[in-house]
């Protein structure tokens, strides 16, 4: 799945734990403290579908201020990927046609 990733680490602290969950189904990994935006966009190139025209967005201020960043869990929960942190085994979907 990192293929496509949106973002890429290129300098990093040593010694955080890894912080398993899913991502459409397949399961991925980020760092203790990542917040969902960063893990999620480390993983693949976009965050959701835009709910009008269906195309990939992947947030926007990356600080809370717009509403770009909403992303779903596998149980319908919805929050803002951007101030939401990662935690073990949550289960995200990005709407992406390939997942």
């Amino acid at each position: 799945m990192t293929a496509h990733a949106l973002l890429h680490r290129v300098a990093e602290k040593t010694g955080r734990e890894a912080v398993p969950f899913t991502l459409d189904g397949v399961p991925a990994s980020a760092l203790a403290g990542d917040t969902v935006l960063t893990a999620v966009l480390t993983q693949c190139g976009q965050l959701r579908r835009n709910e009008f025209s269906g195309l990939p967005r992947a947030g926007f201020c990356m600080m809370g201020a717009c509403q770009d960043c909403w992303i779903s869990t596998s149980e319908g929960e919805r929050f803002r990927a951007c101030s939401t942190f990662i935690a073990p085994g949550m289960e995200l979907l990005t709407g992406r046609n390939d997942a």
